[in-house]
Protein backbone atom coordinates (compact mmCIF):
# COMPACT_ATOMS: atom_id res chain seq x y z
CA UNK A 1 0.00 0.00 0.00
CA UNK A 2 2.81 2.54 0.21
CA UNK A 3 3.93 4.50 3.28
CA UNK A 4 1.78 7.35 5.14
CA UNK A 5 1.98 10.71 4.30
CA UNK A 6 3.40 13.13 6.92
CA UNK A 7 1.24 15.57 8.54
CA UNK A 8 3.15 18.21 6.26
CA UNK A 9 2.82 17.06 3.03
CA UNK A 10 7.03 17.89 1.06
CA UNK A 11 7.23 18.36 -2.92
CA UNK A 12 9.36 15.02 -3.86
CA UNK A 13 10.80 15.10 -7.62
CA UNK A 14 10.78 11.85 -7.83
CA UNK A 15 6.80 11.68 -7.36
CA UNK A 16 7.05 13.25 -10.89
CA UNK A 17 9.76 11.09 -12.47
CA UNK A 18 7.51 7.88 -11.24
CA UNK A 19 4.64 9.60 -12.49
CA UNK A 20 2.94 9.03 -9.04
CA UNK A 21 -0.33 10.98 -8.03
CA UNK A 22 -1.87 12.11 -4.53
CA UNK A 23 -2.38 9.56 -2.20
CA UNK A 24 -0.96 6.41 -0.50
CA UNK A 25 -1.66 3.99 -3.29
CA UNK A 26 0.16 3.69 -7.43
CA UNK A 27 -1.84 5.16 -9.75
CA UNK A 28 -2.24 1.60 -11.40
CA UNK A 29 -3.75 0.31 -7.79
CA UNK A 30 -5.91 3.74 -7.79
CA UNK A 31 -7.37 2.88 -11.45
CA UNK A 32 -8.07 -0.59 -10.55
CA UNK A 33 -9.70 0.19 -7.35
CA UNK A 34 -12.00 2.76 -8.79
CA UNK A 35 -13.04 0.69 -11.78
CA UNK A 36 -14.16 -2.20 -9.55
CA UNK A 37 -16.20 0.70 -7.16
CA UNK A 38 -17.89 2.18 -10.40
CA UNK A 39 -19.05 -1.55 -11.22
CA UNK A 40 -20.23 -2.85 -7.82
CA UNK A 41 -20.77 -1.89 -4.17
CA UNK A 42 -17.80 -0.43 -2.75
CA UNK A 43 -17.53 -3.25 0.19
CA UNK A 44 -17.20 -5.95 -2.38
CA UNK A 45 -15.10 -3.55 -4.83
CA UNK A 46 -12.43 -3.75 -2.09
CA UNK A 47 -12.94 -7.18 -1.56
CA UNK A 48 -12.13 -8.31 -5.14
CA UNK A 49 -9.35 -5.95 -5.04
CA UNK A 50 -7.69 -7.73 -2.06
CA UNK A 51 -8.22 -10.83 -4.00
CA UNK A 52 -7.11 -9.62 -6.99
CA UNK A 53 -3.75 -7.72 -5.85
CA UNK A 54 -3.43 -8.78 -2.19
CA UNK A 55 -3.74 -4.65 -1.40
CA UNK A 56 -6.09 -4.62 1.70
CA UNK A 57 -8.10 -1.48 1.52
CA UNK A 58 -11.55 -0.43 3.08
CA UNK A 59 -14.79 -0.16 1.91
CA UNK A 60 -14.83 3.61 2.96
CA UNK A 61 -11.34 4.05 1.21
CA UNK A 62 -12.82 2.87 -1.90
CA UNK A 63 -15.82 4.89 -1.62
CA UNK A 64 -13.59 8.33 -1.66
CA UNK A 65 -11.09 7.03 -4.05
CA UNK A 66 -14.31 6.47 -6.41
CA UNK A 67 -15.94 9.20 -5.83
CA UNK A 68 -12.27 11.15 -6.02
CA UNK A 69 -11.61 10.13 -9.26
CA UNK A 70 -14.91 10.58 -10.90
CA UNK A 71 -15.30 13.88 -9.69
CA UNK A 72 -12.17 14.47 -11.67
CA UNK A 73 -13.59 13.29 -14.64
CA UNK A 74 -16.51 15.30 -14.15
CA UNK A 75 -14.13 18.74 -13.74
CA UNK A 76 -11.80 17.66 -17.11
CA UNK A 77 -15.00 16.90 -19.46
CA UNK A 78 -16.58 20.40 -18.15
CA UNK A 79 -13.50 22.54 -18.92
CA UNK A 80 -13.57 20.31 -22.35
CA UNK A 81 -16.61 21.58 -22.80
CA UNK A 82 -15.91 24.91 -22.08
CA UNK A 83 -13.30 25.45 -24.48
CA UNK A 84 -15.29 23.94 -27.40
CA UNK A 85 -17.80 26.39 -26.28
CA UNK A 86 -14.96 29.61 -26.18
CA UNK A 87 -13.21 28.28 -29.40
CA UNK A 88 -15.72 26.44 -31.48
CA UNK A 89 -13.21 23.98 -32.74
CA UNK A 90 -14.12 22.11 -36.41
CA UNK A 91 -15.78 18.78 -35.42
CA UNK A 92 -14.71 15.59 -37.05
CA UNK A 93 -16.95 14.15 -39.84
CA UNK A 94 -19.75 12.48 -38.23
CA UNK A 95 -21.72 9.59 -40.34
CA UNK A 96 -23.97 9.55 -42.87
CA UNK A 97 -27.18 8.81 -40.65
CA UNK A 98 -26.86 9.85 -37.03
CA UNK A 99 -29.34 8.88 -33.89
CA UNK A 100 -29.81 11.06 -31.23
CA UNK A 101 -31.76 9.90 -28.53
CA UNK A 102 -32.02 11.52 -24.78
CA UNK A 103 -34.36 10.85 -22.05
CA UNK A 104 -34.15 11.09 -18.27
CA UNK A 105 -34.85 8.92 -14.89
CA UNK A 106 -35.22 9.01 -11.49
CA UNK A 107 -32.37 7.71 -9.52
CA UNK A 108 -32.98 7.74 -4.99
CA UNK A 109 -31.06 10.81 -2.68
CA UNK A 110 -30.23 10.47 0.45
CA UNK A 111 -33.28 12.23 3.32
CA UNK A 112 -35.95 10.08 0.91
CA UNK A 113 -35.77 12.51 -2.19
CA UNK A 114 -35.30 11.97 -5.47
CA UNK A 115 -33.61 13.63 -8.89
CA UNK A 116 -33.61 13.26 -12.24
CA UNK A 117 -30.73 11.67 -13.99
CA UNK A 118 -30.25 12.69 -17.54
CA UNK A 119 -28.82 10.25 -20.62
CA UNK A 120 -27.78 11.25 -24.04
CA UNK A 121 -27.17 8.82 -26.82
CA UNK A 122 -25.62 8.74 -29.70
CA UNK A 123 -24.97 5.97 -32.54
CA UNK A 124 -24.66 5.50 -36.06
CA UNK A 125 -27.92 4.09 -37.81
CA UNK A 126 -27.95 0.71 -39.84
CA UNK A 127 -29.59 -1.00 -42.25
CA UNK A 128 -33.28 -1.92 -42.18
CA UNK A 129 -33.60 -5.40 -41.34
CA UNK A 130 -36.42 -8.07 -41.10
CA UNK A 131 -37.98 -9.33 -37.29
CA UNK A 132 -40.72 -10.84 -36.94
CA UNK A 133 -42.45 -9.52 -40.77
CA UNK A 134 -41.69 -6.15 -39.74
CA UNK A 135 -39.01 -3.85 -40.89
CA UNK A 136 -36.66 -3.06 -37.46
CA UNK A 137 -34.14 -0.07 -37.69
CA UNK A 138 -30.89 -0.95 -35.09
CA UNK A 139 -28.65 1.71 -34.17
CA UNK A 140 -24.31 0.53 -33.59
CA UNK A 141 -21.54 2.60 -31.94
CA UNK A 142 -23.34 3.39 -29.09
CA UNK A 143 -21.72 6.04 -26.72
CA UNK A 144 -23.34 7.52 -23.43
CA UNK A 145 -23.59 10.86 -21.83
CA UNK A 146 -25.30 10.93 -17.99
CA UNK A 147 -25.52 13.70 -15.48
CA UNK A 148 -27.60 15.22 -12.49
CA UNK A 149 -28.02 18.28 -13.69
CA UNK A 150 -30.81 21.11 -15.07
CA UNK A 151 -31.43 20.91 -19.04
CA UNK A 152 -29.75 23.71 -19.76
CA UNK A 153 -26.61 22.72 -18.12
CA UNK A 154 -26.90 19.04 -19.34
CA UNK A 155 -27.51 20.78 -22.86
CA UNK A 156 -24.06 22.84 -22.41
CA UNK A 157 -22.16 20.01 -20.82
CA UNK A 158 -22.98 17.35 -23.24
CA UNK A 159 -21.10 18.92 -26.17
CA UNK A 160 -18.19 16.86 -25.60
CA UNK A 161 -19.83 14.11 -26.68
CA UNK A 162 -21.59 15.53 -29.64
CA UNK A 163 -18.77 17.56 -31.12
CA UNK A 164 -16.41 14.06 -30.68
CA UNK A 165 -19.04 12.50 -32.43
CA UNK A 166 -19.67 14.74 -35.07
CA UNK A 167 -23.16 15.86 -34.61
CA UNK A 168 -22.94 19.17 -36.61
CA UNK A 169 -20.80 17.47 -39.60
CA UNK A 170 -23.33 14.48 -39.77
CA UNK A 171 -25.67 13.98 -43.07
CA UNK A 172 -28.87 13.52 -41.64
CA UNK A 173 -29.27 13.40 -37.72
CA UNK A 174 -32.92 11.10 -36.72
CA UNK A 175 -33.68 12.71 -32.81
CA UNK A 176 -35.82 9.70 -31.21
CA UNK A 177 -37.34 11.38 -28.09
CA UNK A 178 -40.32 10.88 -25.49
CA UNK A 179 -41.37 14.67 -26.61
CA UNK A 180 -40.34 16.28 -23.22
CA UNK A 181 -40.16 20.12 -24.02
CA UNK A 182 -36.69 20.02 -22.46
CA UNK A 183 -35.36 17.15 -24.79
CA UNK A 184 -36.65 19.78 -28.20
CA UNK A 185 -34.35 22.32 -26.72
CA UNK A 186 -31.71 20.14 -26.26
CA UNK A 187 -32.08 19.33 -29.96
CA UNK A 188 -32.44 23.26 -30.92
CA UNK A 189 -28.97 23.73 -29.13
CA UNK A 190 -26.84 20.82 -30.76
CA UNK A 191 -28.76 19.91 -34.48
CA UNK A 192 -31.71 22.14 -35.16
CA UNK A 193 -32.30 20.39 -38.47
CA UNK A 194 -32.50 17.11 -37.09
CA UNK A 195 -35.68 14.87 -37.64
CA UNK A 196 -37.78 14.59 -34.95
CA UNK A 197 -39.43 11.33 -34.23
CA UNK A 198 -41.58 11.02 -31.36
CA UNK A 199 -41.10 7.72 -29.81
CA UNK A 200 -43.96 5.01 -31.16
CA UNK A 201 -44.34 3.27 -27.65
CA UNK A 202 -45.09 6.76 -26.03
CA UNK A 203 -47.11 7.64 -28.47
CA UNK A 204 -48.79 4.47 -28.56
CA UNK A 205 -49.02 4.76 -24.56
CA UNK A 206 -51.02 7.82 -24.90
CA UNK A 207 -53.33 6.85 -27.24
CA UNK A 208 -54.17 3.57 -24.90
CA UNK A 209 -55.01 6.09 -22.14
CA UNK A 210 -57.63 7.44 -24.20
CA UNK A 211 -58.82 4.23 -24.31
CA UNK A 212 -58.64 2.80 -21.27
CA UNK A 213 -60.38 6.15 -19.54
CA UNK A 214 -63.30 5.25 -21.67
CA UNK A 215 -64.28 1.50 -21.74
CA UNK A 216 -61.50 0.68 -18.76
CA UNK A 217 -57.87 -1.18 -18.92
CA UNK A 218 -57.53 -4.81 -19.98
CA UNK A 219 -60.98 -4.70 -21.26
CA UNK A 220 -61.98 -6.70 -24.57
CA UNK A 221 -63.25 -3.62 -25.85
CA UNK A 222 -60.13 -1.51 -25.04
CA UNK A 223 -57.84 -4.19 -26.74
CA UNK A 224 -59.38 -4.44 -29.96
CA UNK A 225 -59.97 -0.83 -30.26
CA UNK A 226 -56.46 0.09 -29.99
CA UNK A 227 -54.62 -2.99 -31.60
CA UNK A 228 -57.08 -0.92 -34.92
CA UNK A 229 -55.58 2.53 -33.78
CA UNK A 230 -52.10 1.23 -33.54
CA UNK A 231 -52.05 -0.56 -36.85
CA UNK A 232 -53.22 2.62 -38.43
CA UNK A 233 -50.34 4.96 -36.35
CA UNK A 234 -47.80 3.23 -37.69
CA UNK A 235 -48.81 2.02 -41.40
CA UNK A 236 -51.21 5.26 -42.18
CA UNK A 237 -49.31 7.86 -39.71
CA UNK A 238 -51.22 10.33 -36.93
CA UNK A 239 -53.96 11.92 -39.95
CA UNK A 240 -55.72 8.35 -39.64
CA UNK A 241 -56.24 8.62 -35.66
CA UNK A 242 -55.96 11.74 -34.29
CA UNK A 243 -59.73 12.04 -36.09
CA UNK A 244 -61.06 9.34 -34.21
CA UNK A 245 -59.39 10.82 -31.04
CA UNK A 246 -61.02 13.92 -31.07
CA UNK A 247 -64.57 12.52 -31.70
CA UNK A 248 -64.28 10.63 -28.63
CA UNK A 249 -62.87 13.07 -26.72
CA UNK A 250 -65.52 15.17 -27.62
CA UNK A 251 -68.32 12.69 -26.62
CA UNK A 252 -66.79 12.53 -23.02
CA UNK A 253 -66.44 15.73 -21.56
CA UNK A 254 -66.87 14.39 -18.17
CA UNK A 255 -63.68 12.84 -18.65
CA UNK A 256 -60.96 15.88 -18.42
CA UNK A 257 -57.71 13.86 -19.28
CA UNK A 258 -58.83 13.19 -23.13
CA UNK A 259 -58.24 16.74 -23.63
CA UNK A 260 -55.03 16.54 -22.27
CA UNK A 261 -53.85 13.34 -24.37
CA UNK A 262 -55.39 14.32 -27.33
CA UNK A 263 -53.41 18.19 -26.91
CA UNK A 264 -50.12 15.79 -26.51
CA UNK A 265 -50.43 14.13 -29.66
CA UNK A 266 -51.89 16.64 -31.33
CA UNK A 267 -49.21 19.01 -30.58
CA UNK A 268 -46.58 16.56 -32.04
CA UNK A 269 -48.13 15.44 -35.02
CA UNK A 270 -45.04 16.11 -37.20
CA UNK A 271 -43.20 13.71 -34.93
CA UNK A 272 -45.39 10.88 -36.00
CA UNK A 273 -45.25 10.64 -39.33
CA UNK A 274 -44.40 7.18 -38.83
CA UNK A 275 -44.63 5.77 -42.58
CA UNK A 276 -42.58 8.20 -44.17
CA UNK A 277 -39.50 7.35 -41.31
CA UNK A 278 -39.80 3.48 -41.78
CA UNK A 279 -39.67 4.10 -45.67
CA UNK A 280 -36.49 5.86 -45.24
CA UNK A 281 -35.24 3.61 -43.32
CA UNK A 282 -35.19 5.90 -39.71
CA UNK A 283 -36.05 4.86 -36.74
CA UNK A 284 -39.81 4.94 -34.66
CA UNK A 285 -38.38 3.98 -31.46
CA UNK A 286 -36.53 5.06 -28.53
CA UNK A 287 -35.04 2.18 -27.11
CA UNK A 288 -31.43 2.47 -27.22
CA UNK A 289 -31.55 5.66 -24.58
CA UNK A 290 -34.19 3.23 -22.77
CA UNK A 291 -31.83 0.17 -22.31
CA UNK A 292 -29.49 2.92 -20.84
CA UNK A 293 -31.53 3.59 -18.11
CA UNK A 294 -30.90 -0.15 -17.14
CA UNK A 295 -27.39 -0.25 -18.33
CA UNK A 296 -25.59 3.23 -17.34
CA UNK A 297 -27.76 3.84 -14.13
CA UNK A 298 -29.38 1.20 -12.84
CA UNK A 299 -26.91 -1.20 -11.64
CA UNK A 300 -24.84 0.69 -9.71
CA UNK A 301 -27.23 3.66 -8.79
CA UNK A 302 -31.07 2.26 -8.35
CA UNK A 303 -29.89 -1.27 -6.51
CA UNK A 304 -31.77 -2.11 -3.13
CA UNK A 305 -30.87 0.36 -0.47
CA UNK A 306 -28.74 2.69 -2.69
CA UNK A 307 -29.42 6.62 -1.20
CA UNK A 308 -26.79 9.11 -3.12
CA UNK A 309 -25.42 12.19 -1.95
CA UNK A 310 -26.56 14.86 -4.78
CA UNK A 311 -22.94 15.61 -5.23
CA UNK A 312 -22.00 12.07 -5.49
CA UNK A 313 -24.48 10.87 -9.07
CA UNK A 314 -22.28 12.89 -11.87
CA UNK A 315 -18.59 11.54 -10.73
CA UNK A 316 -20.76 7.96 -10.83
CA UNK A 317 -22.31 8.64 -14.08
CA UNK A 318 -19.09 9.86 -15.45
CA UNK A 319 -17.10 6.71 -14.57
CA UNK A 320 -19.80 4.40 -15.70
CA UNK A 321 -19.83 6.27 -19.38
CA UNK A 322 -16.09 5.48 -19.42
CA UNK A 323 -16.78 2.27 -19.29
CA UNK A 324 -19.43 1.21 -21.63
CA UNK A 325 -18.03 4.06 -23.80
CA UNK A 326 -14.72 1.75 -23.89
CA UNK A 327 -12.66 4.86 -22.60
CA UNK A 328 -11.69 3.64 -19.49
CA UNK A 329 -7.80 4.34 -20.44
CA UNK A 330 -8.47 7.52 -21.84
CA UNK A 331 -10.40 8.72 -18.84
CA UNK A 332 -7.70 7.71 -16.68
CA UNK A 333 -4.92 9.61 -18.08
CA UNK A 334 -6.89 13.04 -17.77
CA UNK A 335 -7.90 12.16 -14.64
CA UNK A 336 -4.38 11.62 -13.59
CA UNK A 337 -3.37 14.52 -15.07
CA UNK A 338 -5.84 16.54 -13.45
CA UNK A 339 -4.60 15.54 -10.08
CA UNK A 340 -1.24 16.24 -10.65
CA UNK A 341 -2.44 19.91 -11.53
CA UNK A 342 -4.04 20.22 -8.77
CA UNK A 343 -0.67 19.26 -6.95
CA UNK A 344 1.02 21.60 -8.61
CA UNK A 345 -1.30 24.18 -7.78
CA UNK A 346 -1.50 23.87 -4.27
CA UNK A 347 2.26 23.54 -4.07
CA UNK A 348 2.22 26.84 -5.28
CA UNK A 349 -0.60 28.49 -3.36
CA UNK A 350 1.78 26.68 -0.23
CA UNK A 351 4.90 28.57 -1.36
CA UNK A 352 2.97 32.34 -2.35
CA UNK A 353 1.59 32.54 1.29
CA UNK A 354 4.42 30.69 3.09
CA UNK A 355 6.63 33.84 1.09
CA UNK A 356 4.09 36.31 2.16
CA UNK A 357 3.95 34.86 5.75
CA UNK A 358 7.89 35.18 5.97
CA UNK A 359 7.71 38.86 4.30
CA UNK A 360 5.36 39.80 7.09
CA UNK A 361 7.82 38.68 9.68
CA UNK A 362 10.34 40.57 8.97
CA UNK A 363 11.15 43.82 11.05
CA UNK A 364 10.27 47.03 9.17
CA UNK A 365 13.23 49.25 8.70
CA UNK A 366 12.59 53.16 8.46
CA UNK A 367 13.55 54.93 5.31
CA UNK A 368 14.62 58.23 5.22
CA UNK A 369 13.17 59.70 1.64
CA UNK A 370 15.30 61.55 -0.25
CA UNK A 371 14.97 65.27 -0.33
CA UNK A 372 13.06 66.48 -3.43
CA UNK A 373 14.82 68.48 -5.87
CA UNK A 374 13.03 71.40 -5.36
CA UNK A 375 13.71 72.05 -1.47
CA UNK A 376 17.37 71.86 -0.87
CA UNK A 377 18.78 69.59 1.91
CA UNK A 378 19.39 71.40 5.25
CA UNK A 379 22.81 72.51 6.02
CA UNK A 380 24.03 71.97 9.63
CA UNK A 381 25.98 74.87 10.93
CA UNK A 382 29.56 73.69 11.73
CA UNK A 383 30.68 73.21 15.25
CA UNK A 384 32.17 76.06 17.10
CA UNK A 385 35.97 75.00 18.68
CA UNK A 386 35.37 75.40 23.20
CA UNK A 387 38.16 77.16 24.19
CA UNK A 388 39.07 75.81 27.58
CA UNK A 389 41.46 77.30 30.49
CA UNK A 390 43.96 74.25 30.38
CA UNK A 391 43.87 72.52 27.21
CA UNK A 392 43.93 68.46 28.36
CA UNK A 393 46.31 65.83 26.08
CA UNK A 394 43.84 63.48 24.37
CA UNK A 395 43.68 60.24 25.65
CA UNK A 396 44.18 57.53 23.64
CA UNK A 397 40.91 55.23 22.09
CA UNK A 398 40.49 51.98 24.14
CA UNK A 399 41.32 50.05 20.75
CA UNK A 400 44.87 51.71 20.47
CA UNK A 401 45.68 50.39 24.07
CA UNK A 402 48.31 47.62 24.83
CA UNK A 403 46.56 44.87 26.37
CA UNK A 404 48.24 43.49 29.52
CA UNK A 405 47.72 39.33 30.06
CA UNK A 406 45.09 38.76 32.65
CA UNK A 407 46.27 37.37 35.96
CA UNK A 408 44.25 35.90 38.48
CA UNK A 409 44.52 37.57 41.84
CA UNK A 410 46.67 35.87 44.41
CA UNK A 411 44.00 34.29 46.56
CA UNK A 412 41.69 33.46 43.14
CA UNK A 413 40.17 30.22 43.66
CA UNK A 414 42.43 29.02 40.69
CA UNK A 415 45.63 28.71 42.56
CA UNK A 416 43.85 27.11 45.48
CA UNK A 417 42.36 24.43 42.69
CA UNK A 418 44.52 24.07 40.22
CA UNK A 419 43.51 22.03 37.59
CA UNK A 420 44.84 18.25 37.07
CA UNK A 421 45.78 18.60 41.30
CA UNK A 422 43.64 16.12 43.63
CA UNK A 423 44.49 18.34 46.65
CA UNK A 424 44.15 22.53 46.89
CA UNK A 425 47.48 24.27 47.05
CA UNK A 426 48.22 26.18 49.52
CA UNK A 427 47.28 29.71 49.51
CA UNK A 428 49.83 33.01 49.27
CA UNK A 429 49.36 33.37 53.47
CA UNK A 430 49.83 29.92 54.26
CA UNK A 431 53.03 29.78 52.15
CA UNK A 432 54.26 33.32 54.07
CA UNK A 433 53.74 31.39 57.47
CA UNK A 434 55.62 28.63 56.38
CA UNK A 435 58.48 30.56 55.65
Amino acid sequence: MGCVRPARQGFFPLDEELQLVAGSLTPHVQACLTRLGSWMPFEKAAGTLEDMLQVHISAATTRRQTETWGAGYVAVQEQEAERIERESPPAPAGPGKQLLSADGTMVPLVKGESAEVKTLVLGEIGEPVLEKGEWVVHARQLSYFSRLAEADTFTRLALVETHRRGVETAGQVIAVTDGAEWEQGFIDYHRPDAVRVLDFPHAAGYVAQIGAAIWGADTPTTKEWLTHQLHQLKHEGPSAVLPELRALTEAHPEIPKLAEHLAYLEKREAHMQYPIFQACGWPIGSGSVESSHRLIVGPRLVGAGMHWARVHVSPMLALRNALYNDRWEEACSYIVAHQRQQVEQRRHARSERHRTTRAAQLPQTAVVAPPTPLEPAPTLPSPQPTLTAEPTPPSAPPSDRPRQPWRPAPDHPWRRFPACTSRPRPGPRAQAAKT
